[in-house]
């Protein structure tokens, strides 16, 4: 039973990290004037947890390559240069060939 109370307790310790940090975030974008929603922005790592992507590098590649559009990385240079892209679906686009 004490390990339950323990775990919950380091559980509850990193939400509130995670909380600390998503308004330290959304603090620093309004004093620069910029207004963003950041439950649609995370950071690469997460985006491959959220989306099943193997490695970073794959997403890396993407955002080199223009699959996601540049409108869709958010790069915060105060925050040791960290990126952000839009949560959404991206992928390689096949073509047919005929």
């Amino acid at each position: 039973m004490e390990e339950k109370t323990e775990l919950s307790e380091k559980i509850e310790a990193l939400l509130a990290e995670g909380d600390a940090a998503i308004a330290d975030a959304r603090s620093y974008l309004i004093s620069r004037g910029e207004l963003v929603d950041l439950s649609q922005w995370v950071t690469i790592k997460e985006y491959c947890d959220r989306f099943g992507i193997r490695n970073v590098e794959t997403v890396l590649n993407w955002i080199k390559r223009g699959i996601i559009p540049k409108e869709n990385v958010l790069l915060v240079a105060e925050f040791n240069n960290t990126k952000l892209i839009k949560a959404i679906p991206y992928g390689v686009r096949t073509t047919k060939v005929s």
